[in-house]
């Protein structure tokens, strides 16, 4: 049976200075939006409506910022309210936890702004950006497993990548779901949207598919991963990870029916 191999959250240290992993990948995932930034931006239907790369490295600085407060504020809101009576820790983000969905809010945000900046209709810059976000998700999940948190649920034994992750403190064999994730939740995505992008779309319909398969994916990935809390409604138990899809399921849709809606 596999057992995690619990890796030294230091990648390397410079004079001292330590470079740990999650930051790496992070970096990572802000070079991947750059790259294939100037990818779309070449694509015919993008480059029509006036798109430049001299955007993208504008926008990214307000999506770093989006990224970096909403996910820690997210983390912190969603899964730890108890960080707010130990305030250093709100800060600890080398340690890993980031939420998607805060982060998913918080790009929302400082996309909004730096649209009204650039004189841009929000909507436009959801949908240019919308296919850029999912391989640099799939990078903070490869930080995560990295990093030995946010294993899975119990697994049977005769998986053959069943494993066991010493954090847990049980020593029984888990999914790795950070994997999962990564893959789903990030490539899988990323793939799908990205073929759908590539034809000109009405205004909101690629953030609105986002929106959808992403949560359509985290709410099947949940069922591997071991919840931070779950809730019972109606007879049906939720993980704190599909509660916050749930919206985005719904929400995705309803965007969807409005972009496609027949034009008068």
């Amino acid at each position: 049976m596999l057992t995690h191999p619990q890796f030294n959250p230091v990648a390397f240290s410079i004079n001292g200075f330590a470079v740990y992993w999650y930051g790496i990948m992070y970096m990572l995932a802000f070079i991947m939006f750059i790259v294939l930034g100037r990818v779309r931006i070449k694509q015919p239907h993008i480059a029509s409506i006036g798109w430049k790369k001299e955007d993208l490295d504008d926008m990214l600085f307000y999506g770093v910022l989006g990224v970096v407060i909403g996910g820690r504020m997210g983390e912190v809101i969603f899964y730890h309210p108890e960080y707010f009576l130990t305030p250093l820790q709100i800060f600890a983000i080398r340690d890993g936890g980031m939420s998607f969905h805060g982060g998913f809010i918080g790009v929302v945000l400082a996309m909004t702004l730096w649209a009204r900046k650039a004189g841009r209709n929000p909507l436009d810059v959801y949908d240019f950006i919308a296919p850029l976000v999912p391989l640099g998700y799939a990078a903070g999940r490869i930080g995560n497993f990295i990093n030995g948190e946010l294993w899975g649920r119990l697994a049977d034994p005769s998986l053959p990548w069943a494993m066991i992750w010493p954090r847990s403190g049980d020593h029984l064999p888990r999914h790795p779901s950070p994997i999962y994730q990564a893959l789903v939740d990030g490539l899988l995505v990323f793939v799908l949207l990205w073929l759908y992008s590539r034809k000109p779309r009405p205004r909101l319909a690629v953030g609105a598919m986002f929106t959808f398969l992403y949560g359509c994916a985290r709410f099947f990935t949940e069922n591997f991963r071991t919840p931070d809390f779950e809730r019972t409604f109606f007879g049906i138990t939720l993980s704190a990870g599909q509660i916050y899809s749930v919206p985005m399921i719904v929400g995705g849709l309803m965007m969807l029916r409005w972009a496609y809606r027949p034009q008068q």
